[in-house]
């Protein structure tokens, strides 16, 4: 089995914490340096040590009632073990020592990234696919109480979909038509974890990869596909010109003289290159008159002083 990977699941941001330096609050401090202050005042005054002990003591006491929870944290109080309220975001109070604020839920969007390693697609394809969930929480008391670490439980829950809409899948399929795939992957996380209190916003599969024996059979048929389409176009074409030809030659038949005159066309056309050497057979000197045609050829070379190609 994959291990869990650290990018997942980041112990800074657990639901549950202990002493934290950085909730540590001013209103907390106010309330622990007036006591003292005032203690030490009266201990100089009077030269009686007790007055700063018993400052002190209040002055800790006292700072354990005020915390403040940021404006996208939701805080979930425990009075003797038991939920009693949720609070925030802002400054509240707590009775010290009865209840306890140690459950912080985020609820701002949070992303996880998953993987499926070697996982058989229906075909019996094995591909390594990576993905991206997006999720956030919206209830916190249910993802601070009905599960022991949220995070942690949505990266398995993801990766779980993940390997088995891959194995209901075929290859092409989760190579063409990845937005089907994340909407139907989307809905079946996000069943597992609503229970939890946590949507899940979208998640997006953003590569897939197959062995290279297979990317290079799949280049070879491609590269055969379009040579097979090539040739059935090319055949069309040949199919096109044969019936221009058929239909010309019917006109042609009709009329003799455009025969003559698109002879002499093409005759004009070879001739005009250089080095062009043309060979006609006799049939067509005959039908086509090009005895004549290549006499004035040769008067024409001759005028310009061009030699003419047999």
């Amino acid at each position: 089995m994959e291990d869990f990977p650290s990018y997942a699941f980041d112990q800074k941001k657990s639901p549950i914490r202990g002493f934290d330096p950085k909730r540590i609050n001013f209103v907390a401090v106010l309330v622990f340096v007036v006591p003292t202050v005032l203690g030490i005042y009266l201990t100089v005054l009077t030269g009686i040590d007790w007055y700063f002990v018993g400052a002190v003591l209040v002055g800790w006491f006292s700072s354990l009632s005020p915390k403040v929870a940021n404006q996208w944290e939701k805080g979930i109080i425990l009075r003797f073990g038991k939920f009693h309220r949720q609070i925030g975001p802002g400054l509240y109070w707590i009775l010290p020592l009865i209840d306890r604020a140690i459950y912080w839920i985020d609820q701002r969007v949070n992303t996880t990234p998953f993987r499926a390693e070697k996982t058989l697609t229906k075909d019996t394809v094995p591909v390594d696919v990576d993905a991206v969930l997006f999720w956030l929480v919206w209830d916190a008391k249910k993802a601070a109480l009905e599960v022991q670490q949220y995070r942690e439980a949505i990266f398995w829950a993801a990766q779980t979909a993940l390997r088995d809409i891959i194995g209901k899948t075929e290859l092409a399929e989760l190579l063409a038509d990845r937005e089907k795939l994340d909407k139907k992957l989307q809905s079946v996380i996000d069943d597992r974890t609503e229970p939890w209190g946590i949507t899940v916003q979208s998640v997006e599969i953003r590569d897939v990869i197959i062995p290279e024996l297979l990317q290079d059979a799949m280049s070879r048929q491609a590269q055969a596909e379009r040579e097979r389409q090539a040739r059935v176009i090319l055949g069309e074409a040949e199919k096109q010109i044969a019936g221009s030809f058929a239909e010309a030659s019917v006109m042609y038949q009709e009329n003799p003289t455009a025969f003559h005159l698109r002879a002499m066309n093409m005759l004009y056309e070879g001739l005009k290159e250089k080095g062009a050497l043309i060979v006609v057979p006799s049939t067509a000197v005959e039908s086509m008159g090009l005895g004549a045609i290549t006499g004035l050829a040769a008067l024409n070379s001759a005028v310009t002083k061009k030699p003419l190609t047999q």
